[in-house]
């Protein structure tokens, strides 16, 4: 398999480094104490057309293909997984779901100022019952002829106080289980539409999660994603594709502790020389090293797969899975070779290391990556 970049891929890459570099560090600290969301790099973000990579250029997207998306999420995520995260979700969940299955008046209202970074969108399918065991949808969406009347909770949605459009999946047809499950698409705004508190969190403190409340918000029926039922299964082909995107911030997470880690390593000295000529400090950078390498192919496998319509199921599965634990083993012995300077925020390694633990859990806990590829397995 060769995953050797083209020329555009490259310039992509560089110029996501680039934005990282000069636009996402500075401040990222004072970002990460505050929880302040990043209002005027996420604009610029969609100026370079890192809010909608994937979408066609008819739609306001950048018309680029997966691989150039994860080269892009891994490069901002070397510096800054908080703002990564929106272009995941923005970019894996939202739009791509979207174009994939949107009709063609929706794509037209929504996913042309979603996918040009005018506005920021959100999927909401997590409630306080409903984590991981995303069939036990207790928010509900009653026909009422020419619309739903929606009610429920939703709970830990990234971008939940910024997005001017909430993707919802609740339940319709209560005896069906999760063939009665619809997806609408949901409009800041709208009467009855709570934003609830923002979440004070251990990482990606940057973001904005938040709670959403919806106590009989009329959603036309024209906002309902396909047809009647499709909504469990939208959810489910729209996250295969998410941990693809988290797989890559996951990777950038890890590349990013490890040239930190790599960087003072050069420099500390103790003992006469640089701590990097200790073999206690050479074997953990080539562990980490080789790790980070082999997670990177992972990623590339599975945006290929994507790219060339195949099968991405079990590729992304098993992305996210291992780039996430290589995530957080990455980020601790970055920690590690900092010594006590690795457990200040100057540094920024503390914060990589609070970073790469959501990677194991939202969008498909770690668990549910092993039943996923389990069940693949067992089945071949």
């Amino acid at each position: 398999m060769d995953f050797s970049l083209t020329e555009e891929q490259l310039m992509i890459q560089q110029a996501a480094k680039d934005f990282a570099q000069n636009e996402l560090l500075p401040g990222v600290i004072e970002r990460d104490d505050a929880q302040k969301f990043p209002d005027e790099l996420v604009r610029k973000m969609g100026e370079l057309g890192f809010m909608g990579m994937m979408v066609d250029e008819k739609y306001g997207g950048s018309g680029l293909g997966t691989q150039a998306y994860v080269l892009a999420m891994e490069e901002l995520s070397k510096v800054d997984a908080s703002a990564s995260v929106m272009v995941s979700v923005n970019n894996s969940l939202v739009c791509w779901g979207l174009e994939t299955y949107g009709s063609e008046e929706q794509k037209q209202k929504y996913l042309t100022r979603l996918a040009s970074g005018e506005i920021i969108g959100a999927f909401c399918l997590s409630e306080p019952e409903a984590g991981s065991d995303a069939t036990s949808q207790k928010t509900t969406a009653i026909d009422k002829g020419d619309h739903y009347l929606l009610n429920g909770t939703k709970n830990w949605i990234t971008n939940g106080g910024r997005a001017e459009v909430f993707l919802v999946i609740a339940q319709t047809h209560l005896d069906k289980g999760h063939h009665g499950i619809n997806a609408l698409i949901v409009e800041k705004g709208m009467p009855g539409f709570e934003i609830g508190p923002k979440e004070n969190k251990l990482g990606i403190r940057g973001s904005d999660t938040h709670s959403l409340l919806f106590n009989d918000v009329k959603v036309p029926k024209e906002n309902r994603i396909g047809a009647d039922g499709f909504g469990f299964k939208f959810a489910m082909k729209t996250l295969a594709g998410g941990r693809i995107g988290i797989a890559a911030q996951a990777l950038g997470i890890a590349a990013g502790a490890y040239d930190l880690a790599l960087q003072y390593s050069k420099q500390r000295k103790a003992f006469g020389t640089e701590i990097a000529n200790h073999q206690a400090i050479a074997f953990k950078l080539a562990e980490m090293h080789t790790k980070i390498q082999a997670a990177r192919l992972l990623v590339y496998q599975a945006a290929t797969d994507k790219d060339n319509g195949n099968d991405y199921t079990l590729s992304g599965a098993m992305a996210k899975l291992y780039a996430s634990d290589v995530a957080m083993e990455t980020t601790v012995e970055a920690v590690q070779i900092h010594g006590g300077n690795g457990f200040v925020k100057d540094y920024h390694v503390e914060r990589l290391m609070r970073d790469a633990k959501i990677t194991q859990i939202y969008e498909g806990t770690s668990e549910i990556q092993k039943i996923v590829i389990s069940r693949s397995v067992i089945k071949d």
